[in-house]
């Protein structure tokens, strides 16, 4: 595995991260102890999760959690080598004050968090959205406070604007903190709106770059040949977004077979050659997924390919040449 600093922190995270999101739901706790299991034999260091992860219903706290707790408190320093990341700001319930990012609900979802990770401190505290009503010295109070404690040792952010990362610095700077070191974003070869400022923003200022949904909800997996197969259904939005870019997909996969490359490597691989990308989160549900995916650490991805990518799947210049001259 390789390993790359979170931004301008001394914190060094593995090049994959995995995301927990499907723990509980989409994946029994026992299949979810092997992945944790096989993505430290390999070096995976960093667990994403959330306080909502697992859930069933508007509101409640979910199993993803407790499986893991239960898989940290096998012991063998799974708690210790692991780089644990929650966040905060979706609702509780629907009392006021248990949602957003006031100083209060970041108080008390930090406090949340631990008694139920059963651990005494957060990795990295990730804000998982804007908080419109919250002014960002209210939200640096809070966290600095919880540093001081012990109980969170670094912020990060999640589904920002290049200028909400901006004005967080700005802020962060001007109290002398450290402010944010990471930004985890939407971000895939279909998917690509965050070069035009995003990405710009977090180089600029320091952030290492997380990035979620990095197959896009698994159509970058080679869905249509496992529509072939009978192995994929899709309904709903799922089928609206298959059909709108059947085409484009059908010329990718073609591009996979051509270089005897699986999609989701590829998809994956693309994305750890680019600069600004620290790791994508991946959502595994079951080992072998795992397994398929770490390949895309050692896979080198030509510039002829590379450029084919971007005939199939264009991108955007940053901000202003993405819409301007």
């Amino acid at each position: 595995m390789k390993y790359a600093q979170l931004g301008r922190s001394g914190l060094a995270i593995s090049r994959i991260a995995l995301g927990t999101m499907n723990f509980g739901t989409e994946t029994d706790p026992a299949e979810s102890f092997a992945i944790m299991d096989h993505a430290h034999e390999a070096g995976i260091n960093f667990f994403d999760t959330a306080i909502r992860y697992g859930s069933q219903g508007d509101y409640g706290f979910g199993v993803t959690e407790e499986i893991l707790v239960e898989w940290f408190a096998q012991g063998g320093g799974r708690r210790e080598r692991t780089v644990l990341s929650t966040k905060v700001f979706q609702p509780t319930d629907n009392w006021p004050n248990n949602e957003g990012l006031s100083a209060l609900n970041i108080r008390r979802a930090c406090e949340q968090s631990l008694r139920r990770l059963r651990t005494d401190y957060i990795d990295l505290l990730q804000l998982h959205h804007v908080d419109r009503n919250t002014p960002w010295e209210e939200v640096w109070q809070a966290l600095d406070v919880l540093v001081r404690q012990g109980k969170v040792i670094y912020a990060g952010s999640s589904n920002f604007a290049g200028w909400h990362i901006a004005r967080a610095q700005g802020v962060a700077e001007s109290r002398n903190l450290l402010g944010l070191v990471s930004e985890q974003s939407l971000y895939n070869l279909m998917v690509r709106d965050i070069e035009r400022e995003v990405l710009p923003a977090a180089e600029a200022l320091g952030l290492g770059v997380l990035t979620w949904s990095p197959l896009n909800g698994g159509l970058l997996g080679g869905v249509l040949r496992k529509e072939r197969e009978g192995t994929s259904r899709r309904a709903g939005w799922a089928e609206h977004t298959l059909e709108r870019h059947r085409s484009s997909l059908r010329a990718y996969e073609g591009l996979c077979d051509a270089w005897s490359v699986d999609p989701a490597v590829l998809a994956i691989a693309w994305q750890l050659h680019r600069p600004a990308i620290t790791a994508p989160v991946v959502g595994p549900r079951s080992v072998k997924q795992l397994h398929n995916t770490l390949t895309a650490t050692d896979m080198q991805v030509p510039n002829e390919l590379a450029a084919s990518l971007e005939e199939i799947f264009p991108g955007y210049q940053t901000a202003p040449e993405a819409y301007a001259w």
